[in-house]
């Protein structure tokens, strides 16, 4: 029996390096937890583009939207760890959805880290609808006519940001959910949900067409696609937590499988055209790191999440 096992135990370790060499043999599949033509669909189907061409085999993309984005991680947490599942994710359901609800159908630790990929630019903007155009001529707005103006997000942190908001400014704003960032854009542009806080990348042709107010982004500069927006600090002397999204596999994915992909995404991800495209002008921020930072960057905001859930008096649902 001992020998049997050594066997086992040596044909593995024989079969490991094998196994990365040949990857990928078959098409594949990158889950994420989106609707087609949000912030991540876009650049993840730019990024599978050229992994295609450089690993020889089809990239899939499967949209799985929902569920506070818990539908998705799901989906990838109970795929097999073979290296032909991936998937790109934003922190809500690694480091909130364990706070947030009593009880999940993943577990939050059933990923491999494999690279942060960017961080969102997020903007507090509002309808044209509502002459305003900065972040005061907002909040007196708010006051002025209470329980008539309403905002929209659809990521807890962010919900944390305007209530807090509204403590500290006395202003006056309904919370209303939506799913995606396309339904937000949609509600500030008809005037139905007038004041919105959600990625520059999702509204970037309506606040150049003027349909949609920018009052003022969360970075630490201003945004070199809109120069004369303020800052966040600027603005009204708070930020909002960051928003990031990256890749995963799930659990037990072989660590040649995990580097190969790794060493790809660094590879794509350097090139100045590729990073100008697909960073810069879709105004998120390059945050591709090792999965050994990623996972402690992981650790530490896991510790901050848990701090804004008990500050905000939310209960497990």
């Amino acid at each position: 029996m001992r020998f049997l096992l050594a066997l086992a135990g040596f044909a593995m370790l024989w079969l490991s390096p094998a196994t990365a060499q040949d990857y990928p043999a078959k098409p594949v599949r990158i889950v994420t937890v989106t609707s087609a033509g949000g912030t991540s669909d876009i650049f993840i189907r730019a990024l599978a583009d050229e992994m295609r061409k450089s690993l020889g085999q089809p990239i899939v993309i499967e949209n799985r939207p929902g569920g506070a984005f818990n539908i998705g991680a799901r989906a990838c947490a109970e795929s097999p760890p073979d290296g032909y599942t991936i998937c790109i994710l934003p922190g809500e359901p690694l480091v909130f959805s364990q706070f947030l609800y009593k009880s999940l159908a993943f577990d939050p630790a059933a990923f491999v880290p494999i690279t942060q990929l960017f961080t969102i630019v997020q903007a507090l903007v509002a309808s044209k609808q509502l002459n305003v155009g900065t972040f005061d001529e907002l909040i007196a707005l708010s006051k002025a006519k209470p329980g008539t103006l309403s905002y929209s997000t659809f990521s807890f942190p962010l919900v944390y940001f305007m209530e807090k908001l509204k403590k500290q400014t006395g202003a006056d704003m309904v919370y209303v959910p939506y799913r995606s960032g396309n339904e937000v854009v949609n509600a500030i542009i008809s005037g139905s949900t007038p004041i919105g806080v959600l990625g520059l990348s999702n509204m970037l042709p309506q606040l150049r067409a003027g349909l949609i107010t920018g009052i003022a982004v969360n970075s630490n500069t201003r945004s070199p696609l809109f120069p004369d927006l303020p800052t966040l600090t600027e603005a009204s002397g708070e930020d909002l937590p960051p928003a990031w999204f990256g890749m995963f596999a799930p659990r037990a994915t072989p660590k040649p499988i995990i580097a190969r992909i790794h060493s790809e995404v660094v590879r794509i991800t350097s090139d100045p055209e590729f990073r100008q495209k697909n960073f810069v002008e879709r105004a998120i921020d390059y945050a591709v790191n090792t999965p050994e930072k990623f996972a402690q960057f992981i650790v530490s905001d896991r510790k901050g999440a848990e701090r804004i859930f008990k500050e905000s008096g939310e209960k497990p649902q």
